[in-house]
């Protein structure tokens, strides 16, 4: 059997040689940010790389123009490493994904190069749209996770971690129309749906104290009328929920919330109209304890130290948590930026490209090297990783 400490090595060896290309990928997606479904260029970008390094290239899989899977080997076991790559709208990649994209992909080409020794599959998947609409949850539901052993990515962050927590999400659009009327003149001859809006809004502020603790509904008003003088016909607005539980989800957080706007019209007149975005509905994070030990011994074997999160409270949401509920999934964090800078912001944006943007980006490649490596070598890794992930309800 091949020694799995060699192979490491020659993967993180692999990995540091190809420094200069690794970097000028990044700051190619970097420069050039393509919001949900829109990443041609990164796709393209990445596809263009692995392609150019001995994958097995399909573009548009799953029905996606930029979705991508990348593959080199046949049979068992089969691991999948997984690329993010599209930006936030009007701040870019403050969420690092150029830094996902490149490091998923370095880990790929580097594991790729032992992959006649180690024998299997590896794949590396290009998912769009994680900050909106979930790329994962329609590849997800459309086959491509299906056979695997499991499936790692790594996020940037300002800690690093080795277990991640994530909220299921599930957003709401919400319309209101009532009738429009002087507002001056003839105001009781209009239905304001405005006032019905608002109405609704309070009632979500009120209903907070009854929900759980990892509960969140947060949303905007996307119209609110269109002149001051008229009572307003039309209102819109948009509502993220979230929740630690998918069965909460379904039982309490969502009628809850629509009962705060279905009183809303009631109170007045207006007629309400909703759709629940289920299509591209969020899961929450499963992450396969076993599998995040590997992870952990392998990041901390680079001299970074995993830390537990403060506070399972303080968790947003990924459509990797659709890919934990289909094959045994990973999902920590490697620390780019200061604990003081979230995520999502313009000042996250910068480290992605910074020094210690790229020495994220390296030490993450090599952590998902090594451990997709003890996963293709480990037999009792493998079981261990499944019983768990069988032993979890869905």
């Amino acid at each position: 059997m091949a020694d799995a400490a060699e192979l490491k090595k020659r993967a993180k060896s692999s990995i540091d040689s190809r420094r200069a290309e690794l970097i000028e990928l990044s700051l190619k997606i970097h420069a050039n940010p393509e919001v949900a479904f829109e990443e041609e260029k990164s796709a393209g970008f990445i596809a263009d790389y692995l392609e150019a390094n001995g994958f097995s290239v399909q573009r548009g899989v799953c029905d996606l123009p930029t979705a991508f899977s990348a593959s080199y080997g046949s049979g068992d076991p089969s691991v999948a490493i997984v690329c993010e790559y599209d930006a936030l709208p009007g701040i870019g990649h403050g969420c690092g994904h150029n830094v996902i994209g490149t490091a998923s992909s370095a880990a790929g080409v580097a594991v790729r190069a032992l992959m006649d020794e180690v024998g299997g599959t590896l794949k590396v998947i290009g998912t769009p749209a994680e900050e909106a609409a979930g790329g994962k949850v329609y590849m997800v539901d459309r086959g491509a996770f299906e056979g695997l052993d499991c499936a790692m990515m790594v996020h940037p962050g300002n800690r690093d971690t080795a277990v991640a927590y994530a909220l299921a999400c599930l957003e709401l659009d919400i319309e209101f129309e009532g009738k429009a009327a002087h507002a001056a003149a003839r105001p009781d001859a209009g239905i304001n749906a405005l006032d019905a809006m608002i109405a609704a809004f309070a009632n979500i502020g009120l209903l907070r104290q009854q929900l759980r603790d990892s509960a969140r509904v947060h949303g905007i008003i996307t119209a609110g009328g269109d002149a001051v003088n008229v009572i307003p016909s039309h209102t819109a607005a948009k509502l993220l929920i979230r929740t630690d539980d998918d069965e909460y989800m379904d039982d309490e957080l969502k009628p809850k919330v629509l009962a705060c706007f279905q009183g809303a019209a009631e109170s007045t007149g207006c007629k309400l109209n909703y759709k629940w975005g289920e299509e591209s509905r969020y899961r929450t994070m499963r992450t396969n304890l076993a599998l995040a030990d590997a992870y952990r011994r392998n990041i901390e074997d680079l001299g970074r130290t995993v830390v537990n999160p403060e506070s399972q409270r303080s968790m947003g949401s990924t459509d990797m948590g659709n890919v934990s509920h289909v094959t045994p999934s990973i999902h920590p964090a490697i620390a780019i930026a200061p604990p003081d800078v979230p995520i999502h912001t313009e000042a996250f944006r910068e480290f992605a490209v910074s020094d210690t943007g790229h020495a994220g980006l390296f030490d993450s490649a090599k952590a998902l090297a090594m451990t997709a490596i003890d996963v293709f070598l480990d037999g009792d890794l493998r079981s261990e990783m499944k019983r768990e992930f069988d032993e979890v309800p869905d």
